[in-house]
């Protein structure tokens, strides 16, 4: 296979996977930077900054975690440039889904709710915030998780834990 086969052969490859998981990317940039344009912008962003630089999807059979760290960063950049211009702390638009048949109230009290939860997610440090995210929000195992952020399947635990340890003193403290 010559050079360029190989290249044309690494985009359609690098395309498949970007229709594949896009929508699951962009909710994954959501919940970190909480912005529905943004994470769209960060996820395209990854897409075009790989196509460039095509044959670099990490290791064999680990092209999604690549993908997926690539995006993680890509949050972190947005996240540090909005601390830096800014110096506020992270606000929270994420739109929530309607129900078809619930009352005003119960999606009052289910925004309500969410809101809730994001803000207690945002206060945790960055790598608890990631790690409770891979795993309760694109519901990945722990090994997927150690790939996707190159740390050890015990640490993973442990941001687990503690993030959940300190998602539920922060909402103890929001409830009345």
């Amino acid at each position: 296979m010559t050079v360029a086969e190989q290249r044309a052969a690494d985009g359609q490859q690098l395309a498949s996977l970007f229709q594949q998981h896009h929508v699951d990317l962009v909710r994954l940039a959501v919940l970190l930077v909480q912005d529905q344009p943004t994470a769209e912008d960060t996820v395209q962003d990854v897409y075009l900054r790989l196509q460039a630089r095509r044959g670099q999807l990490g290791r064999e059979g680990e092209e999604l975690a690549y993908i997926r760290a690539c995006v993680l960063n890509g949050c972190r950049s947005v996240l540090r440039r909005r601390r830096i211009a800014a110096r506020v702390g992270p606000s929270i638009g994420v739109s929530v889904d309607v129900l078809a048949g619930e009352s005003a109230e119960a999606e009052v009290i289910r925004s309500e709710e969410r809101r809730q939860v994001l803000v207690a997610l945002a206060g945790l440090p960055a790598r608890r915030r990631e790690v409770l995210v891979l795993r309760y929000y694109l519901g990945l195992s722990e090994a997927q998780i150690a790939a996707t952020l190159g740390i050890s399947n015990g640490s993973v635990k442990s941001a687990a834990a503690r993030g959940l340890a300190g998602l539920a003193k922060a909402l103890e403290k929001e409830s009345p």
